[in-house]
This record gives structure tokens, C-alpha cells and sequence, in this order.
């Protein structure tokens, strides 16, 4: 499911940042490594398992926030000869680094993926190689997964590779910066292949039925009069090298179907009550849903610049939230799924593009790259198969955790002293067992908390505009509550 981005900037003296210190031990968020695993990445970090193909001579390049030093992907696009594209994608080597049953493979399978704090980051990996050795740094040559992914005229995969190939990226950009060079005409070509590549399967995924969620990043922002809160949502560009990765996943999870043995990522379709309660949510933030019009193309329409669009697109990851991974080797009598598709993307799709950040890509790499090269899926891969689900599963209620308590740390700091004073709130919940409580969202700033009714015996008008008035916004215990007025 995607999460919900918190950044703060704010001086390292601002109060936040101690309440964030603080939350990380509360919720017993280990930033330290231990000795054998420092040793470990030190080492695997000056003699890494190198491939033998050279392909160091791609002009491959990276797209990322700005700062960013984890780079998991580069790619490299170019017209085929008689028409449509080629797009090379490097996905790089942990298990070059990693040593199955060593220090750093334990640690990881503790830590299970990387959690993202609004001002600080817990990685999956030591620095050494999530931000060094095994990163896809430009001007540096570095093991990788090296895809090659055909598509015809319209953007559809006409053949799909993979090898373990040396790469080098030659430049290192973000998301704005592409952005520009497309806006205003000056995009070389790699950066325009990138947009036609990206747009091309955006119409894959529109016929296919799928959607992409445009979930804005909400960064909080000190200012001489408190904190506020605003959005940075994402462009173009965002969903351009999105739909590499997308691509690339779904390739990955063709290819293990076939080979009867892997790991997806599935997610089954949602319940009708799920999307009435979306339209109950839409009307209650003013967003316009015909009922003729189906969900993905309502998200398509959304600006997630527009505060109420942002709000619904949040709303709209609750559809993502039977999302799970399925360990499968028919060899070994552990079966597919019986539907092996993901609701949201309507195809199979494995995650396999993010090895630095997630446990279970590692595992999905090194099962393409076997089933690729005609060999046999490794031991300790199909060994740790079986468990891989269950970990992932913990990781992510790890990460559902951490963001639950950065939102709520982040709303009550934001709402700290400003207790007594009313505010406008559209109702998107109404509690089934008690009605005369729910949880409104504020038109401004753009939070989302419990409220009790005025009267005990009232209903909350689901959808309904109400004043409520702030009765209780307290940092140490992350609690924001109204009461309608």
C-alpha cells in the first residue's frame, strides 16, 4: 500500500525533532547495528560477487529525491531499429554483497525493510551498502540485475530479458528536474524517451483497467508562527518512472509464473462496501464521482495539488489494504495462487525493483535471474521461500505502525495550543456501533481525527460540513480529538 509521505523542515533545535527521537524508542526502533553486521558489509563491501558481462559502456541514469543516496534502479531507453523502444532498467545486486545465513542476511530478515521517519530514515541495510557499495551511485560500476525489456509501437512488452551484467549510471536526477526538461522543451533524448515510454504504459495500464495512486507527500514546515502543513504532490515525472519500475515488476512476475516457482505481490479486487464508502468520502470532500464514471478513471481525473483531491486520494489506499506477498514452488508442493493478480494494477505483479529497501525483492531477483539464465533457482532462495510471506507481512505492519504514529505526532504537533478553537470538517466515518462519534477531516489544515458528537444520543451526518471544536491535541500521546459544536 502506497504510505503516506510526512517530510518535516525544520532546525535541528525544533521541537519535533526530539518528539521524533523520542517516538522511534518508544516504538523500539533499532538505528543501530550490530558489530558482526558492520564487519560483514565492511567486507562484502570490498570484494562483491562481480558478474562477467561488462555493460559499463550503458549510459544508464537514475531518478530519485533530491539527497538520495539508496538508488535501487537506472535505466537506459533507446528507439528499437523497424520500431516501438528497448528499456534497459539495472536493479542492483544486494545478494552480491549479502551472504545467505551471514550477519547482514539475519539483520535484514529482523529488519525486513526500510522505515521511513519524517526526519530521519532506518534502512534495511548498513550504510556501507544501501548508500555505498551496492547503490547505484553515478560514475561508480556496480553489480546489477540488468533487464531488457522490449516494447512495441503502443508500449507493449514484446520480450522481456535479464542478466547479471556490471553497470555504471552516468547521472544522477530527481523527479523536478526531469519535470522541467520536459516542460520546457529541453529534454535530451533519454529524458523525452522516459516521458513517451511513460506515457505509452499509462495507456497499457488505463486498457488493462489498472490505476496508479498520485498519493501527495505532506511535509511539515517550521515557521515563526507554529508548523504548518502542506503538499508536494507528484507530477508527471513521478508517474513516468513509476511505470519503469511497474513494467519491470510485471515482467518479473510473468516470468516466475512460468517457472512455477517465486514470489508476487497480490491484492484481491475490493468489496462493493469499500467503494460506497469511497462515495460517501467523495461527496463528504466535495470531489465530483459520477456514477457512471468508473474508480480508475475518477483517480485520473483528481489533482492531487487540490487539498480535497489529496485528502480522497489518501482515503483511497484503504482499497490497497488486502495487499500481501505469495511464496509459491510447485516443485516443492507450495502452489500458486489461485488468483495470482493484483487488483489495482489488474495483472500479476511481484515486487523485485527495490532489493536495498524490501527483504523480499532479493529473494524475486535472485529467482528471475536463475529462471533467466536457464539454471536452477538456488538452494537457500527456495529454502527461505516458504517464510519470506510471513516476514513481509511483519514488516509491513512494522511501517503501517511508524506512519500511524508519525501522522499522529505530526497532527497533534500541529494542532498543540490550539485547543477551544472551532474549526470547519466534512464527516468521512461514522462509528457503525456509535454514530455519535466518527472522524472528520478538517478543511484546513488538512488533518483527520476522532470527534464525538455534541449530544450523546446525535448522529454524526456522514458526508455532512460541521463546526467541531479542538478539545484535546497532545504530542506526548499523539492524540488529536474534536467535539461537534
Amino acid at each position: 500500500m502506497p504510505r503516506r509521505k510526512l517530510r518535516v523542515k525544520a532546525a535541528d533545535s525544533a521541537r519535533i525533532n526530539t518528539e521524533l527521537t523520542e517516538l522511534r524508542a518508544r516504538l523500539e526502533i533499532h538505528t543501530e547495528w550490530p558489530e558482526p553486521v558492520l564487519a560483514e558489509a565492511e567486507e562484502a563491501a570490498e570484494r562483491p560477487r562481480l558478474p562477467e558481462h561488462d555493460a559499463t559502456d550503458l549510459p544508464l541514469f537514475t531518478v530519485d529525491p533530491p539527497g538520495s543516496r539508496d538508488l535501487d534502479q537506472a535505466m537506459h531507453l533507446l528507439h528499437r531499429p523497424g520500431g516501438g523502444y528497448r528499456v534497459y532498467y539495472a536493479i542492483a545486486d544486494v545478494a552480491a554483497f549479502v551472504r545467505p545465513g551471514g550477519a547482514i542476511d539475519a539483520e535484514a530478515r529482523r529488519r525486513v525493510e526500510t522505515l521511513y521517519f519524517p526526519d530521519h530514515r532506518v534502512p534495511l541495510h548498513p550504510a556501507r551498502i544501501s548508500e555505498d557499495a551496492a547503490s547505484l551511485l553515478p560514475g561508480e560500476p556496480r553489480p546489477a540485475l540488468l533487464w531488457q525489456l522490449d516494447l512495441d509501437a503502443d508500449g507493449a512488452v514484446v520480450l522481456a530479458d535479464l542478466r547479471r551484467a556490471l553497470v555504471r549510471s552516468h547521472r544522477r536526477l530527481d523527479y523536478a528536474a526531469v519535470q522541467r526538461a520536459v516542460d520546457l522543451g529541453g529534454a535530451d533524448e533519454q529524458l523525452a524517451l522516459l516521458a513517451t515510454v511513460g506515457r505509452l504504459r499509462e495507456e497499457q495500464e488505463r486498457a488493462r483497467g489498472g490505476i496508479s495512486l498520485p498519493v501527495p507527500e505532506q511535509e511539515v514546515e517550521e515557521t515563526l508562527h507554529g508548523y504548518v502543513l502542506g503538499y508536494r504532490a507528484p507530477g508527471p515525472a513521478d508517474g513516468w518512472n513509476a511505470q519503469i519500475s511497474l513494467l519491470t515488476g510485471l515482467a518479473a512476475a510473468d516470468l516466475m509464473l512460468d517457472a512455477g516457482v517465486g514470489l508476487l505481490r497480490t491484492l484481491p479486487a475490493a468489496p462493493a462496501a469499500a467503494y460506497e464508502r469511497l462515495r460517501r468520502i467523495a461527496a463528504a470532500l466535495d470531489v465530483d464521482w459520477p456514477q457512471a464514471l468508473p474508480y480508475p478513471e475518477l483517480i485520473r481525473s483528481l489533482d492531487p495539488d487540490a487539498p480535497m483531491d489529496a485528502a480522497f486520494l489518501n482515503a483511497c489506499t484503504g482499497l490497497l489494504r488486502g495487499a500481501g506477498y505469495h511464496a509459491f514452488d510447485e516443485s516443492r508442493g507450495l502452489p500458486a495462487p489461485a488468483d495470482p493478480g493484483h487488483a489495482a494494477l489488474a495483472a500479476p505483479y511481484a515486487h523485485c525493483t527495490a532489493p536495498l529497501r524490501r527483504l523480499g525483492d532479493r529473494f524475486a531477483q535472485e529467482v528471475c535471474a536463475a529462471v533467466a539464465a536457464g539454471e536452477e533457482v538456488p538452494d537457500w532462495v527456495r529454502e527461505a521461500l516458504p517464510a519470506v510471506p510471513g516476514l513481509m507481512a511483519s514488516g509491513d505492519r512494522r511501517a503501517a505502525e511508524v506512519e500511524r504514529a508519525c501522522v499522529d505526532l505530526v497532527e497533534a504537533e500541529l494542532l498543540a495550543g490550539r485547543e477551544g478553537e472551532d474549526f470547519t470538517a466534512v464527516v468521512i466515518d461514522v462509528d457503525e456501533r456509535r454514530p455519535a462519534a466518527g472522524t472528520v477531516q478538517l478543511r484546513r489544515p488538512a488533518v483527520r481525527a476522532r470527534c464525538d458528537g455534541a449530544d450523546p444520543g446525535a448522529v454524526l451526518p456522514l458526508g455532512g460540513l460541521i463546526r467541531v471544536r479542538l478539545t484535546q491535541a497532545d504530542p506526548l500521546t499523539r492524540t488529536v480529538r474534536f467535539a461537534a459544536v
